[in-house]
């Protein structure tokens, strides 16, 4: 007999963090096996741990389609600091690594100065403004099925009272906020929506706290994008009867699929073997790398088990919008953070 769904979730977890711990994963690149010359290299930086069922386990699960798919060597390391950034960057470009991600805005920097000293390594930072010959950001149109998370939002909340909540104000999440409320307000201006920032992405306890705060003042419906400390937003909305929550970045609707309306979605997997397959084949070339919904990167992900909150009015609201978003005849608000020049 199988364990319950739960438990082999846990158990699925427990798997990975032991194999990562097994492949040395959080370590110096120096401290792994060398890999031989002409085997494709591919690293990984991110922010944050990649048990948080949000942006750094998705980039994490690219890293590993990139492995499988390509038979490339890998390596992964969680970074701290800006100075960790550019060290970790600096040593895999010296490593003859072929492709390198610094998965978040603010890898940017650290990219844009290092990259000139490695030209032989390409630096792809998810999110971002800078491009230079080997260096290029991936840019997701996450504004889009914000837009439409919006759209159920407006319609589905009974407070009138909406909230979104995010790690830190980079510039993408602030973005992706900005397009969720317009999409609120397509339904109904007078919806009030309640916005707070955690200051980082690792606490769920600060994230929790943050959820209650806007909870108590009225708001039933959260759009959260805090990766490990939105597990405590979604603990919070647990403890709360009638409120509902968004996942964000990675499908987060099996995280508490009571009150999980849907995911707004990166396939980060699919994004990341993209680039990888082009880097192998010598066939990469710098530039803005915008990924919107006609890709099928992003994308609004229901939750089956919600299903029934969507009546057959909404999704036709949904339907049409979807379309007209496509075809340029609605094109939700975006911060412009993206430098679109040529690469030098």
């Amino acid at each position: 007999m199988q364990p319950p769904r739960r438990a082999r979730l846990w158990l699925s977890t427990l798997f990975h963090i032991a194999l990562l711990t097994a492949c040395g994963g959080g370590t110096s690149p120096a401290k792994h096996a060398a890999a031989d010359s002409t085997t494709f290299k591919v690293a990984l930086l991110t922010p944050g741990p990649i048990s948080d069922h949000a942006w750094n386990a998705g980039a994490y699960e690219g890293l590993m389609r990139i492995r499988d798919s390509l038979g490339a060597h890998t390596s992964y390391i969680q970074v701290k600091t800006p100075a960790d950034f550019e060290e970790n960057f600096r040593q895999y470009g010296a490593q003859g690594y072929d492709l390198v991600f610094g998965h978040g805005f603010e890898f940017q920097d650290a990219a844009s100065r290092v990259g000139p000293e490695y030209p032989k390594t390409i630096y792809i930072t998810t999110s971002g403004n800078r491009v230079g010959k080997n260096v290029a950001p991936m840019v997701f149109g996450f504004e889009e099925p914000s837009y439409l998370a919006g759209i159920i939002a407006g319609t589905l909340s009974k407070t009138r009272v909406v909230g979104v909540i995010g790690g830190t104000e980079l510039p993408p999440v602030k973005s992706s906020f900005l397009a969720f409320e317009a999409g609120v307000h397509a339904v109904d201006p007078n919806v009030k929506v309640l916005t707070s920032y955690i200051g980082g992405w690792n606490d769920a306890s600060a994230g929790k706290e943050q959820a209650l705060a806007q909870i108590q003042r009225g708001a039933d419906i959260i759009f959260q994008n805090a990766d490990a400390a939105g597990l405590g937003i979604f603990q919070a909305a647990k403890e709360r009867k009638g409120v509902y929550i968004f996942g964000s970045n990675s499908n987060q609707n099996g995280i508490a699929p009571d009150i999980t309306i849907g995911s707004v979605v990166i396939d980060l997997p699919h994004a990341f073997l993209t680039v990888a397959r082009e880097v192998k084949a010598g066939q990469f070339t710098s530039h803005v790398l915008y990924l919107g919904s006609q890709t099928d990167v992003v994308k609004l992900v229901l939750n089956p088990e919600l299903r029934r909150l969507i009546t057959p009015t909404l999704q036709a609201r949904l339907d049409t919008t979807q379309h007209a978003i496509e075809e340029g005849k609605i094109r939700p608000p975006r911060i412009e953070f993206v430098d679109t020049t040529a690469a030098r």
